[in-house]
């Protein structure tokens, strides 16, 4: 590909929006069902030749969400420079048209400012963000996760701050438990910065926002829902079906260059003859639908109630056109669900 072509979007890309876009909780934004996530894929180890091919193929599609952190990469930080380039090579003309959304709450820097849920953090490094990424403003920050040990007020009275400054539209939380979201619903409500979603990781084999109560409060008051891991790192679809289990209880046949393989964040030790088992068994009602098994897992996230967006990584165009399938799927009937 010449990175020196300029880009011109799809003309079509809004002519599904009665079906691609959900608001987000009772504000005024509407998210796309599916929504990039730039976690991995997107750094400085990855090619910016194919990081470019992706977000073109997204927004050609209609994904106008791409969701970053200020230590997504590899390396930390690289994710956002690649953003920044593709700011100034492809997305300028464009920026109006985009919901970026960044975050900060894990280790970014040495030191005791880099880390966790102060004003002094998430102010530092939302700048930061802000340079890497060449934007004046990002249209939603997060706290990436909940402080324990931080003042619960001051983690949200630099969310107010930072939205009144102009350098964020609107304020998320990602992954805090249930009576913090309570709190922070009240506090910035109170503040005229209402909480406009939460993030959190729900899949068919992890539902521990459901669980919590978190998703019901979420839709009860008006905050959105966007759900991350929704293929589970690789386990909902079709990577591991092939592997057997063997006499010795363990599972062999891991493909070699899987995520799984590599062991950073997903080990070979999780993939258990039970949890096998149970892979094939979700396959066989996808068969049954004439779906993937992960092309059901994002359809059954969007089943559920108040969920606004689902955010997917891609390593390839061939990968997101899959998982925008799952915009169409059929309803789920009660046996299935």
């Amino acid at each position: 590909m010449d990175i020196k072509k300029p880009y011109t979007p799809a003309p079509d890309r809004y002519e599904q929006s009665e079906q691609m876009y959900r608001r987000c909780g009772r504000s005024g934004v509407l998210l796309p069902k599916i929504s990039l996530g730039f976690w991995h894929n997107f750094g400085s180890v990855d090619p910016y030749e194919r990081s470019r091919e992706i977000t073109h193929y997204a927004f050609d599609h209609g994904i106008t969400h791409f969701d970053l952190a200020n230590n997504y990469g590899p390396v930390y930080g690289s994710a956002e420079e690649t953003m920044g380039r593709l700011m100034d090579d492809s997305f300028r003309p464009y920026r109006d048209e985009l919901f970026i959304a960044t975050k900060a709450g894990y280790d970014m820097w040495e030191g005791p400012y880099g880390n966790w849920g102060s004003r002094k953090y998430l102010m530092a490094s939302l700048n930061q963000s802000l340079q890497r990424m060449h934007l004046d403003y990002v249209d939603l920050f997060y706290s990436h996760r909940y402080d324990p040990e931080t003042p619960l007020e001051e983690t949200l009275q630099a969310l107010v701050d930072i939205v009144r400054s102009g350098k964020a539209l609107y304020v998320g939380i990602s992954r805090w438990p249930l009576e913090a979201l309570k709190t922070a619903d009240q506090y910035l409500r109170e503040r005229d910065v209402p909480l406009l979603i939460y993030q959190g990781r729900l899949n068919l084999l992890d539902r521990e926002p459901q669980e919590e109560g978190i998703m019901d409060y979420c839709a009860d008051h008006g905050i959105g829902f966007i759900s991350f891991s929704p293929l589970a790192q690789g386990l909902l679809t079709d990577r591991y079906l092939n592997c057997v289990s063997t006499a010795e209880g363990t599972v062999s046949g891991i493909p070699a260059g899987s995520r799984m393989t590599r062991g950073k964040f997903l080990k070979q030790d999780m993939l258990t003859p039970e949890l096998l088992d149970y892979l094939k068994h979700l396959n066989g009602i996808a068969q049954g639908r004439n779906e993937t098994l992960a092309e059901m897992a994002l359809a059954w996230i969007l089943h559920q109630r108040g969920v606004t967006s689902v955010l997917v990584g891609a390593s390839s165009t061939g990968q997101l056109e899959k998982n925008l399938r799952c915009i169409s799927a059929q309803p789920f009937s009660d046996e299935e669900v």
